[in-house]
């Protein structure tokens, strides 16, 4: 009695618990304990405590606990804001008291029929083979909501291929697909977790747009928002598999199935207060949706960096992509025979043929050329067409007189764009053409100066009009040369 005298005298003084402890040489659990029956002694008989601390800033207390804010931040933001001199375990009691006071309800969820399957894994060890070797296991388990008929699944990954094909093994297994799937935040189902706008998955919005139903994750750290679920995992892992072995995977499966047929779907639920088979067969099952005529299509897929060579790597090949997208992110799927790729918006940029690795789409090889000459020079030839009529003729003549040089010479033609107009380039070519000239030299004479180049050619050309003209007189001669100046 004079212990627990002493311990209400040092209490009603202001004295935390730890310092009544200390002092008086006793351990803090027997402080509280006494403290509390005293409070509750108090209470009972109607009589009026000292008042806590706390009390002057109820209000602000109750703001601060509706934004979600610790004990340790609200004496915090008491203490630095309001000048007040309070303890942590003042605040903790008080915020206590305030929370046994005024609970913060829990809202049932229930379901109509065919409304929602809410989808989660539970991840537990189990001795798999011969040498009894405890293998992680990842339990998937899609529940419906309304009769909690469930189908579970061991797999030995989470990734998003697994994770749909899990969930189109449940459609196949009721029978029909639900209004709406409302999954955990995993990275198979959601890029970025929000309430609000949460980024799906891609390939799961594909997938549930295939399937005609929609998607809604939980909250993050709300386990209210699939407590369905989340209590059947738990009953998988106590009642269909603990103590268990098994000699594969797929032994693993079986007795699942055996097990939801035989025990899961034969028991009285304890909300429903029906057998869950029965549940199911007789109201849940006509309310779900019908299976489209096909399987999900099956393919991989993720993000990709486009690289400086404007190519991006998928399974050791690699793909081209337009330059414009060099150094932004790509959104890839692929599958067996084909590469796709996606813009942000997730808009087609280009498709190719699937490769093996270490290949590529498409290469220059030694001395820039695209596969062999005769290719490469078909190519080149290809980009110099809308440079002009007199360009494309220049370009045939100079390919036809020479092909073992073209090649370089179509290159050539066409760094010109960037240093004269196309109408200078093409009258180049015209007069090149008309004296059967077809070396870059001689078409960039023109290019520069074309008057001197008619004098300049003129003593070279000499011979050559003799010849034609069929004579070697001077009279026939200037004729000819009048002719070319003319031209």
């Amino acid at each position: 009695m004079e212990l627990q005298q002493s311990i209400r005298t040092l209490h009603d003084q202001g004295w935390s618990q730890r310092r009544i402890a200390r002092e008086l040489g006793v351990h803090r659990l027997t402080v509280s304990r006494y403290i509390g029956e005293l409070e509750c002694t108090i209470s009972q008989a109607g009589k009026v405590g000292r008042q806590s601390d706390c009390e002057a800033y109820r209000d602000l207390i109750k703001k601060g606990l509706e934004q979600g804010l610790s004990s340790e931040r609200l004496r915090q933001d008491l203490v630095i804001n309001h000048g007040a001199t309070i303890s942590y375990d003042s605040v903790n009691r008080f915020v206590n008291k305030l929370q046994e006071r005024d609970p913060e309800r829990v809202w049932r969820m229930e379901c109509e029929p065919g409304q929602e399957a809410q989808i989660d894994y539970g991840t537990l060890y189990l001795p798999i083979g011969e040498n009894g070797r405890r293998k992680k296991v990842h339990v998937l388990l899609v529940t419906l909501s309304h009769s909690r008929k469930s189908y579970v699944e061991a797999v030995l990954s989470q990734h998003a291929e697994s994770f749909l094909r899990s969930i189109e093994n449940a459609f196949r297994h009721f029978g029909g697909v639900p209004e709406l799937l409302c999954p955990d935040n995993l990275k198979a189902a959601v890029i970025k977790a929000d309430w609000y706008e949460p980024e799906l998955n891609p390939k799961l919005r594909d997938f549930a747009a295939h399937y005609g139903t929609a998607i809604l994750p939980s909250r993050p750290y709300t386990p209210t928002d699939k407590g369905k679920v989340e209590a059947g995992v738990k009953y998988v892992k106590d009642n269909a598999l603990k103590g268990k072995s098994f000699t594969s995977l797929a032994e693993v499966n079986e007795h699942l199935r055996w097990w939801t047929a035989n025990v899961a779907d034969k028991r009285i639920h304890g909300t429903t207060k029906r057998q869950v088979g029965t549940h199911f067969e007789e109201a849940e099952k006509a309310a779900l949706k019908p299976l489209p005529d096909s399987l999900f299509p099956c393919y991989e897929e993720g993000r990709r960096s486009v690289h400086r060579d404007s190519y991006i790597e998928v399974k050791g090949a690699y793909y081209e992509v337009p330059a414009q997208y060099i150094g932004k992110q790509v959104w890839v799927r692929w599958d067996a025979a084909m590469v796709r790729v996606f813009d942000a918006k997730m808009e087609k940029i280009t498709v190719h043929t699937r490769l093996e690795k270490g290949q590529y789409t498409q290469v220059l090889g030694v001395g820039g050329c695209r596969g062999g000459v005769a290719q490469s020079t078909n190519y080149f030839r290809g980009k110099v067409i809308p440079m002009g009529e007199h360009v494309t003729t220049w370009a045939d003549n100079m390919i036809a007189s020479d092909k073992d040089r073209a090649l370089r010479r179509l290159q050539g033609l066409l760094s010109f764009k960037g240093k004269y107009t196309p109408a200078r380039i093409n009258e180049a070519a015209r007069k090149a053409c008309i004296h059967g000239q077809y070396t870059l030299r001689d078409l960039r004479r023109w290019l520069e100066s074309p008057q001197n180049q008619k004098w300049g050619q003129s003593i070279k050309i000499k011979d050559e009009f003799f010849l034609v003209a069929g004579s070697r007189t001077r009279s026939a001669f200037r004729s000819k040369f009048e002719w070319f100046l003319k031209s």
